[in-house]
């Protein structure tokens, strides 16, 4: 079994090691086969005390499954199902309307409707994959705060326009290629577009001036990044694999910009990095372009201590307006 302080595997029959107090450390809890009736109700006497960690069911269950084992724990806050096999959604409605945090994995099928989602009115983050049915009802979860959309492809954003408390986008995979009314989404400050197919003009990212934070992954159609002069919150830029890309001045020109990460480019030189020499703000830098020698140059040229690959302790600001 595995053992983590970050998360809590479960497997029947459950034994005593298994329900010990969590680590401090812990986030979530999770099986990936089916548990006895019996144990379900051990786990969920256990879980009663932790009601803001994640319960989690994933992998293929190798056979149909269902979502009746929720009807033990109408307590948990946060709720990931990420079962390939999974039947229905029926059963869902054992969770409580409080719940916070809920991620959808795909599914075999692709006719489940997402329509149970508009009883959850106090949902702040929300993730799905590659389900498309009933989708614009997310746009009725006013509270959401944190969105992620993986292997789904809208043909513009206009869905999202509702949810005016959104802070965080995340779009991976899929064919979503029309961004033009990204500016108008909630009060952005996380942005992060990932392998998405087709997306090449990312020109409205630059009037997204909540934007303290952009994540840029392997869009091969990217050639140029409008310049982020205007971006006077931006603090982090990652660019990870954008190998379209030739040159980085439309990124210096941010203002405040104290964090960059450029991995996995070997498209780029260490003279594109000349811009940043003196900027005012860049505090921390992480670059691979390709050998070892560019990028060690590259570095040497800035001069800068390192900074971490994905940004996860990265703290945003209170964004109080656009």
């Amino acid at each position: 079994m595995i053992d983590s302080p970050f998360f809590r595997e479960i497997t029947s029959p459950i034994n005593e090691s298994q329900l010990r107090p969590l680590d401090r450390r812990c986030t979530r809890v999770q099986f990936c086969g089916p548990l006895t009736e019996k144990d379900l109700e051990k786990l969920a006497t256990f879980l009663v005390a932790y009601p803001h960690i994640e319960l989690r069911m994933y992998g293929d269950f190798r056979r149909n499954c269902n979502l009746r084992f929720l009807k033990h724990f109408p307590f948990v806050r946060r709720l990931s199902i990420e079962a390939f096999n999974l039947s229905d959604f029926d059963g869902i409605d054992a969770v409580s309307d409080e719940l916070e945090s809920l991620t959808i994995g795909q599914t075999k099928s692709k006719r489940h409707s997402l329509q149970f989602l508009t009883r959850f009115s106090k949902l702040q983050t929300l993730e799905v994959e590659s389900h498309s049915k009933d989708l614009d009802v997310i746009g009725e979860i006013k509270s959401l705060e944190n969105l992620t959309l993986r292997s789904i492809t809208l043909p513009d954003l206009s869905i999202l326009l509702p949810l005016k408390s959104l802070l965080s986008l995340s779009i991976k995979l899929g064919g979503t290629n029309n961004i033009e009314l990204l500016p108008k989404v909630g009060k952005l400050r996380f942005v992060k577009f990932w392998m998405v197919r087709g997306l090449a003009d990312l020109t409205p990212i630059a009037n997204v001036s909540t934007l303290q934070f952009l994540y840029l992954h392997a869009l091969k159609h990217v050639e140029t990044l409008p310049s982020l002069r205007p971006l006077r919150r931006l603090r982090r830029v990652n660019l990870i694999g954008m190998k379209g890309l030739a040159e980085l001045n439309s990124v210096a020109n941010a203002p405040n910009l104290e964090e960059l990460v450029a991995f996995e480019m070997p498209n780029l030189e260490p003279h594109n990095f000349e811009p940043f020499v003196g900027h005012k703000k860049l505090k921390h830098v992480l670059i691979e372009i390709g050998s070892r020698k560019k990028s060690e140059a590259a570095e040497e040229l800035l001069n800068l201590p390192d900074c971490d690959l994905v940004g996860d302790g990265f703290e945003f600001a209170t964004t109080k307006s656009r």
